[in-house]
């Protein structure tokens, strides 16, 4: 079972450039939530704010853990699929509580109250695709399943 989790084409270098972007932008809003880094309000603004808005707290942690610590192990390529999978369950809670209610285009204007799923949809894209195929070349998941083999 866990060589199935971790098995990825190591010579994917396609699924190794989503698999690091998507990584890069949710350790970004994860570092923003968790340490207050790049302008965030910290971990604990953001469990505030999160069970303000109806999350139960031990939800609002594991989203707040999903967007930090998936978003490093995407950059690692380290449990990639586990990774990919927090962060998909954590977008569709947030389409479906939130942002749903906004339509489908984000606020680029500033003319809405809210943002539209557009966003999330490409995050589900990118993440099926993670964990579906894998973490893809110059991963952790591919040195640890390589060497089973």
């Amino acid at each position: 079972m866990f060589r199935r989790l971790l098995r990825t084409d190591s010579g994917n270098c396609v699924l190794t450039v989503m698999r690091l972007i998507l990584g890069i932008v949710f350790f970004m809003h994860g570092a923003q939530k968790t340490l207050g880094w790049f302008g965030g309000h910290g971990f604990h603004a953001t469990m505030g704010f999160f069970t303000h808005l109806g999350i139960p707290a031990p939800f609002a942690f594991l989203a707040i853990c999903a967007e930090f610590l998936g978003g490093i192990g995407l950059i690692l390529g380290f449990l990639s699929r586990v990774a990919a999978f927090g962060i998909f369950v954590e977008m569709l809670v947030a389409v479906f509580m939130i942002h749903r209610h906004f339509g489908f285009f984000m606020n680029w204007s500033g003319s809405q109250n809210g943002e539209g799923f557009e966003y999330h949809l490409l995050v589900f894209a990118i993440s099926l695709a993670i964990m579906a195929r894998g973490a893809g070349a110059f991963s952790i998941d591919g040195a640890l399943s390589s060497e089973d083999n």
